[in-house]
C-alpha cells in the first residue's frame, strides 16, 4: 500500500478543472482563488441538494448523498454526490451537473475517480456510472471502461504534480477563458500579450477545439 505522507492528497473536484485546464485548477486549489459567475452559482445551486448527507430507500436501490470518498491507493479525497447501491449491492456513482447535457469528458475523469475510491473502499468493481444533467433532466450512463480509467490515472498524476509545484501553468487564452469565473484573476489575455511583446517567437498555447 502506498504511503500518502510523501504525496499530496489529491481533491476528486479538482481533477475535471485539471482536466479542463490546468492553470484554472492551480488558481482554485493551490492559490485559493475562488470568483463568482452565473454558471458557477448554478453549479453550486445544482449541488446543494445532493450535498447534503442522506440514506434512503428507493425503488430497491439504496441512495447514499454526499458519500465521504477516498483512495489510499491513488491518494484521494472528496465526495459523492449520489451513489446508488443495487440489490447485490454493487455502487453506482452519480455527478450532478448543472447546464444542459453535453459529452461531459471531463465531468467523466471526476466520475471515474470516484469509482477508484468506491472499489477501494468497498472492494467491488464499479463498472459504469452516471452523468445527471440538471437543465435537460438528463441523466447519461457512463462506461467506465479501460480508456477513461487510463486517462483518469494520467489526469490524476498532472493534477497531484500541479498541488506539488510553485508555478501556475500557463494560461489558455481560448475560447474556455470567456466563460470562466476566475477571468479577471487569470488574465490570460493580458500575460500571453506580454509576453509576446517580450519574445514575440515564444510558443503560444494551444488553442482548444
Amino acid at each position: 500500500m502506498k504511503d500518502l505522507t510523501d504525496d499530496v492528497l489529491v481533491p476528486i473536484s479538482a481533477l475535471e478543472h485539471a482536466s479542463y485546464c490546468p492553470r484554472q485548477c492551480a488558481l482554485i486549489h493551490l492559490e485559493s482563488v475562488w470568483d463568482e459567475n452565473v454558471f458557477t452559482l448554478r453549479g453550486s445551486a445544482a449541488h446543494q441538494r445532493a450535498d447534503e448527507p442522506t440514506t434512503r430507500q428507493e425503488g430497491g436501490r439504496r441512495i447514499e448523498r454526499g458519500l465521504p470518498l477516498w483512495s489510499e491507493r491513488y491518494g484521494l479525497i472528496g465526495k459523492a454526490d449520489v451513489v446508488e447501491f443495487d440489490s447485490s449491492g454493487t455502487p453506482y456513482p452519480v455527478e450532478y451537473k448543472s447546464g444542459p447535457a453535453r459529452e461531459g469528458r471531463h465531468e467523466s475523469i471526476q466520475l471515474c475517480a470516484q469509482a477508484l475510491c468506491l472499489e477501494e473502499m468497498l472492494g467491488t468493481d464499479v463498472p459504469k456510472g452516471a452523468l445527471f444533467w440538471i437543465a435537460s433532466r438528463k441523466r447519461v450512463e457512463i462506461a467506465l471502461d479501460e480508456n477513461l480509467r487510463a486517462r483518469t490515472l494520467e489526469i490524476i498524476a498532472a493534477t497531484r504534480s500541479i498541488l506539488q509545484g510553485t508555478d501556475l501553468p500557463e494560461p489558455a487564452n481560448d475560447k474556455r477563458c470567456p466563460k470562466c469565473s476566475l477571468l479577471d484573476a487569470c488574465l490570460p489575455g493580458a500575460i500571453v500579450r506580454a509576453r509576446l511583446a517580450f519574445d514575440p517567437f515564444a510558443p503560444r498555447p494551444e488553442r482548444m477545439e
